[in-house]
């Protein structure tokens, strides 16, 4: 058994594991049943919390570089502006990515692909997954290429293989949910008017429903998403040209050319399990959710990122097999959290009745620009939209409380005179961190674990950010708080690590 991992699937969920457990020097091999990389950009807004898991890899800056970090969402009733949540107006504090950056799909798998081949890795192009059997101690996998069978055998199989999955398919696992009635188009347009090319998000709220206009190539393409009207949902070969008259009504601007263009019903589904035995499902497989704030495709590169250190810690023998049930019950619980709230967001945008008309076109256009003018309203809508919020409190491996910081929280960012305090993350690994003075005590049990310890002098920003001063804060290998202790007791760190077997991953 050379390869431990069997990756289904190479799209962003599929190559951010891949990557992953790359750095974790764990054997895998990533299969794709299509012949490279998508053409279409789809998925467009790459959140704050992935640029952070992306400063981990140290590829952030990169990725930044090719997309378009949009300064501010407006909200329009009609053409008219009524709000504007302007990025800058942030606390400094957030974190160190406080815009959404938009970058074409195609674009961001792209580079991920050629940063997996820098690594001397190997994706395997126009190859699918026949068949699977969980035998207990591994998985034995059929896999085809080109009508050539080849039988393989891995520790553990990990379906990344989008929402028709082979993997969650094969497991017998429900999908349930439901599609909404209305017929969605997306286009990538070209335009000259002056602001087609605005760094921002534009949300259009009307009777009809709702248009999105943002930027989606450095080139100055524009990327429309709108709802198609009634009476052209039975057209067959509808094009942009059918739709354009409503799309510039809608948004105010003169379309020139389309580059790409498609028409799609939204599904709001999530899987009974995302794990069953030696086998797991992330992304698209585990669930769907309509576009409400861009949230699929981040969703699945969390998942992607909180599978695969727990993954290594186990085939390194780092951590007890128990740990990688913590999978399920952080990532599901999330799922179901995010299609229960975007669907209700999402209802409001499209829904014809009375009640989601008069929020679209009264409530929502004067409320939002009194709501936002309020930093803690704009900080609590970024850190939803953003993933920054997300926390998984009710886990197995989230312990204690020190200040506003619980164990399952993400580590607050914070800069210091030398710096800041996601430096120490890159090393995607297990450590300890103390924003004051450390105990000699817990100095010495972090030294006799080989668990890094990072003593931070406490600074004002510190306490800004929700820190606490002189508690210790276990942190896990993908940036979430394992235990916030205010007493820096050596025996309860102890204990957790002991409880699952954990040791440092390097």
């Amino acid at each position: 058994m050379n390869s431990k991992v069997l990756i289904v699937g190479a799209g962003p969920t599929g190559l951010v594991l891949a990557l992953q457990l790359a750095r974790f020097n764990i054997p895998f091999r990533i299969i794709e049943k299509h012949s490279g990389p998508g053409e279409a950009s789809r998925a467009l807004v790459v959140h704050s919390r992935i640029l952070e898991f992306y400063r981990q890899l140290g590829i952030s800056d990169e990725v930044v570089n090719l997309g378009i970090p949009l300064d501010s969402v407006q909200l329009h009733e009609g053409l008219k502006e009524k709000a504007q949540l302007k990025f800058s107006d942030l606390k400094k504090d957030i974190g160190p990515y406080p815009f959404a950056l938009c970058l074409a799909q195609d674009v961001h798998e792209k580079y991920l692909v050629k940063k997996l081949q820098e690594m001397g890795i190997t994706i395997e192009w126009n190859t699918s997954l026949h068949s699977f059997s969980d035998e207990g101690e591994s998985v034995k996998a059929v896999l085809t290429r080109d009508g050539v069978k080849e039988e393989a055998e891995f520790a553990y199989l990990c379906g990344c293989d989008g929402a028709h999955s082979t993997v969650r398919k094969g497991l017998g696992l429900g999908f349930s949910g439901g599609t909404y009635e209305e017929l969605f188009y997306v286009a990538d347009v070209e335009s000259s008017d002056v602001k087609a090319q605005e760094q921002v998000l534009k949300v259009h709220l009307s009777n009809n429903g709702l248009c999105i206009c943002m930027p989606v190539r450095t080139t100055g393409m524009v990327r429309l998403i709108g709802i198609v009207p009634p009476e052209l949902r039975e057209k067959e070969s509808l094009n942009f040209q059918d739709v354009q008259p409503a799309a510039e009504e809608q948004i105010g601007i003169r379309v020139t050319g389309v580059n790409w263009f498609s028409t799609y019903h939204v599904h709001h589904r999530v899987s009974d399990h995302f794990r069953k035995g030696r086998c797991f499902i992330a992304g698209d497989a585990g669930h769907i959710h309509s576009p409400a704030g861009g949230q699929g495709m981040n969703t699945g590169i969390s998942d992607a990122v909180n599978l695969a250190w727990k993954l290594a810690a186990v085939l390194e023998k780092k951590a007890d097999p128990a740990i990688l049930d913590t999978y399920e019950t952080e990532r599901i619980a999330f799922a179901r959290t995010l299609i229960s709230t975007t669907d209700r967001a999402f209802q409001v945008m499209v829904g014809k009745n009375f009640t989601n008309r008069m929020a679209r076109t009264v409530l929502i256009p004067y409320a939002a620009p009194l709501l936002f003018g309020f930093s803690i309203t704009r900080r609590i809508f970024f850190s939803m939209v953003s993933q920054l919020g997300i926390e998984y409190r009710h886990s197995a491996l989230s312990k204690g409380t020190a200040g506003k910081i619980h164990g399952g929280d993400r580590l607050p960012w914070c800069q210091t005179v030398q710096g800041n305090n996601f430096d120490a993350l890159r090393s995607l690994d297990w450590q300890v961190h103390i924003y004051g003075e450390a105990k000699p005590n817990y100095v010495r049990f972090c030294e006799n674990t080989g668990l890094p310890l990072h003593v931070f002098p406490w600074e004002a920003s510190m306490d800004v950010s929700d820190l606490k001063r002189n508690a210790a804060y276990l942190i896990r290998p993908d940036g979430y708080v394992a235990i916030a202790d205010d007493e820096q007791d050596p025996k309860a760190l102890k204990k957790h690590l002991e409880e699952f077997s954990i040791s440092p991953l390097f």
